[in-house]
């Protein structure tokens, strides 16, 4: 159902559980995911399986659901041959479709709004390195237009994930700055968890976000499990904000390849020294189902 209170309202007061990866249960639905436009494309080719994997994750228990429009821009959409008011429409789905899967359940479910990294729109893996060679006040171009629609549309929140580098999060949280709508930011970070993945010191990269009201929750996603504990640390102690955390399964995305390696380590009993940590919003991201999430 609608909540009816602030998700920033909702983390003060408890934990709340967020969805897992989309591709995947995408994926699991049968879906072609092999374009450059990635879970994006079916905004286009097949909304109704985007829902369907929504309401997936609303009966395996999650309370925030997070868009598909990750790698949903304005750039990718015209390579595409859609014009840019088609486009405005396909990232506004987006958000309904998430609504319109949580409205089925008998408690709150919050829409996320996905803003993804430069990067992801390269569909090349950068999105894992950062540093592409662009300006802040580039970056911030790039973002501001995506964030405005997307913001137009009234999610509840901006999902500034999987965040490669501290530039960036410079350049994402001044396009978001008065669009109305909450953020929260989150890092994609070293195996360490003390480092992004451009290398900078992920205590001088959350310090971006401690003085900024409209930052509801800090954090990490689309890293190995073994990251966030370090990492939860950091962003409650710097920023003193809520934390948020959704780690992929633990196995590796080979960007050459397109393929995943390795063995799944993400564990859901991990969720109790996240949460003495200061984690308040937790979930999973690339290869974490509606199952774990369940379990989680």
């Amino acid at each position: 159902m609608q909540p009816a209170r602030p998700l920033a309202a909702a983390l003060a007061e408890e934990t709340l559980v967020l969805d897992g990866g989309l591709s995947n249960q995408l994926g699991a639905q049968g879906c072609d995911l092999s374009d450059a436009l990635w879970s994006a494309r079916l905004l286009v080719d097949g909304p109704e399986q985007i829902e369907a994997a929504h309401a997936a994750y609303v009966r395996a228990g999650a309370q925030v659901l997070i868009t598909s429009s990750y790698q949903a821009t304005y750039e990718g959409f015209a390579r595409r041959g859609i014009a840019r008011a088609e486009a405005a429409e396909l990232l506004a789905r987006g958000v309904d479709l998430a609504r319109r899967a949580g409205a089925a359940a008998e408690r709150e479910v919050w829409v996320a709004a996905s803003v993804g990294p430069y990067g992801a729109m390269l569909a090349d893996g950068s999105e894992y390195r950062g540093r592409y060679g662009l300006s802040v006040a580039e970056l911030e171009r790039f973002h501001r237009p995506r964030i405005e629609t997307l913001a137009a549309a009234a999610p509840d929140v901006l999902a500034l994930e999987t965040v490669p580098d501290e530039d960036e999060a410079r350049a994402l949280l001044a396009a978001a700055e008065g669009c109305g709508v909450p953020v929260w930011l989150s890092y994609s970070v070293e195996a360490d968890g003390e480092r992004t993945r451009a290398g900078q010191p992920l205590a001088e990269a959350f310090a971006l976000a401690a003085g900024n009201d409209q930052v509801v929750a800090v954090g990490v996603n689309c890293c190995e499990p073994a990251a966030v504990d370090r990492a939860t640390e950091i962003a409650a102690k710097v920023t003193g904000k809520p934390v948020v955390v959704y780690p992929n399964s633990g196995e590796r995305w080979d960007a050459t390849t397109r393929t995943w390696r390795g063995e799944a380590t993400f564990d859901p009993s991990r969720v109790s020294a996240w949460r003495t940590a200061g984690a308040r919003l937790i979930g999973g991201c690339c290869r974490v189902g509606p199952e774990a999430i369940a379990r989680l």
